[in-house]
């Protein structure tokens, strides 16, 4: 009897700490959640209805309160556990706190209201403070504690993620060295312009392809993006024997490298992952990962720093880039938000002579995007190194960038552009070329002669041309080309180019003609 009893005690201790062990799993899943950008030290901003949101019990009661508000924001959280409200809109200053209740509570710190950014790109917008002119003047000057920094960690996914790996920091000497630093000197600009609080959220990854931060359902929309799926099509199916043949090269290179360094000699280099489901060029495998866990955060725009990884498919990117940036306007739903991008620099050799160019192809598809509307394109042509595709000087690029967004977001009168060509008429042996964006008046910097003008008749055989500033416009002519019939500028890998408008800005590269090109038929 006594045995029953004790067994029988046993079986309650038992199920007592089941349902103790149950009631706990349920209070720690009953917990509301944020999503990694919702934290300490953001910055929200201003001016708008901002979303905030998590996860909760299915069914949970969640109310919002922020900062001077008397009343807070509620809602309930759907069956999946998911919630959202709109707070606002916002008004500039903090710092503020916010305090999130459902079952359990949050208490975030630190918060201001103001501008935010998303900052974007390959490896010219990944590129460090810490590796950018005049480094260590520049990080030492950093003490910004109203410029807050989010960085996003790289990631790849197949599926559009929920959350991601970052924080949020106050920008110092200390935390500015690994930021972005077109990101960096495009917030520090608007910050001392605007003294406001700044915002930015950096998510890039060096050497990636625009399709690789584009919605998969958009690329398959995208006739021009067929190509691309069909490639990563096959590389996803031969993946399996690509990765054998990469695990066997990795292990003769490990070994190699063990006797070259027993033997004092250099190491053989380390082979290349194979691309597959998890490389950061995969269609859609960072829009899924590093920018899909942002939205709906609110923000006033994006800059966007990338195009060498697709300067060999100019044609292509004229549908692919526009088609980026309505995938994230769209799915942002904030409508058509500001969103600026860096024209490609000046790289490689210089051509001697006229001649055609895949870098000069995709930086006219980025200068057509400019018909997409609340757009803007930094031209830095003259800012490159011929010997670096990562050129330091990332100052001019964040103010170039500013200047856009100072003029456009912020409604500051000031010219923000250089010279853009505008249309061209013939009137004997010269061609007269007009401009927008002429600002003060046109100027050859560095004084007469203009460079980088060259002409052709209908063959559209170019020689270089003989250019002239004449007002608002360009005369440009050639005594080898009698009936001109279109004009290139600065239409080369690195152009020697000298158009610029009064306000120090350049013009863009272009050319009058629309004959087909070297990528035209790259995808």
């Amino acid at each position: 009897m006594s045995y029953k009893i004790i067994g029988f005690g046993k079986r309650v201790v038992l199920i007592l700490s089941l349902v103790l062990l149950l009631v706990n799993a349920g209070a720690v899943f009953a917990d509301v959640k944020l999503p990694a950008v919702i934290s300490d030290n953001m910055v929200l901003q201003r001016g708008m209805e901002v979303p905030i949101w998590g996860w909760a019990e299915p069914g949970e009661k969640i109310e919002v309160r922020f900062g001077f508000y008397s009343y807070g924001w509620r809602t309930t959280t759907d069956k999946d556990g998911k919630w959202m409200v709109k707070i606002g809109p916002l008004r500039t200053g903090g710092p503020f706190e916010m305090f999130i209740k459902g079952n359990n509570t949050i208490t975030l710190k630190n918060i201001m209201v103001g501008e935010v950014w998303v900052c974007s790109g390959q490896s010219n917008m990944q590129w460090p403070v810490k590796q950018s002119a005049n480094a260590e003047q520049e990080i030492a000057a950093a003490d910004y504690p109203n410029i807050r920094l989010f960085t996003v960690e790289r990631k790849v996914a197949e599926q559009p993620q929920s959350d991601c790996v970052g924080d949020w920091q106050l920008c110092s000497p200390q935390t500015v060295a690994g930021f972005s630093a077109v990101a960096y000197y495009f917030g520090r600009e608007l910050h001392e312009e605007l003294d406001v609080p700044v915002g930015l959220i950096h998510t890039s990854w060096g050497g990636t392809p625009a399709e690789a931060w584009t919605r998969r359902e958009v690329l398959e929309k995208e006739a021009d993006a067929a190509p691309i799926l069909e490639r990563y099509s096959d590389v996803v199916a031969k993946y399996p024997q690509a990765k054998r043949e990469y695990e066997k090269k990795m292990n003769e290179w490990e070994k190699a490298v063990a006797e070259a360094r027993a033997e004092g000699k250099e190491p053989p280099r380390k082979p290349r992952v194979p691309i597959g489901p998890v490389h950061p060029h995969s269609p859609a495998g960072l829009y899924n990962a590093m920018i899909a866990p942002l939205i709906p955060y609110g923000i006033q725009g994006a800059i966007w720093y990338q195009g060498e990884s697709n300067a060999g498919r100019a044609y292509q990117y004229r549908k692919l880039f526009p088609a980026m940036i309505k995938n994230w306007r769209n799915d942002w739903g904030q409508g058509d938000f500001c969103f600026l991008f860096v024209q490609l620099a000046n790289f490689m050799a210089v051509n001697p002579e006229p001649a055609e160019s895949a870098w000069a192809e995709l930086r006219e598809a980025q200068l057509m995007t400019l018909s997409l509307p609340n757009t803007g394109m930094a031209v830095i042509i003259d800012i490159g190194e011929a010997n670096n595709i990562h050129p330091k000087n990332k100052q001019d690029v964040g103010k170039r960038l500013a200047l856009w967004a100072l003029a456009g977001s912020y409604g500051k009168k000031l010219e923000y552009c250089g010279p853009i060509y505008k249309s061209m008429r013939v009137e004997g042996n010269k061609i007269i070329l007009h401009f927008d964006h002429v600002g003060g008046g046109l100027v050859a910097d560095g004084g007469e002669p203009l460079k980088g003008f060259a002409i052709a008749g209908a063959d559209r055989k170019f020689v270089w041309a003989d250019a002239k500033i004449d007002g608002d416009t360009v005369v440009v002519g050639s005594d080898k080309v009698s009936e001109p019939a279109a004009v290139r500028y600065a239409w080369a890998n690195n152009p020697v180019c000298n158009l610029y408008n009064k306000e120090g800005l350049p013009a863009s590269p272009f050319r009058t003609d629309d004959r087909p090109g070297i990528t035209v038929d790259k995808k």
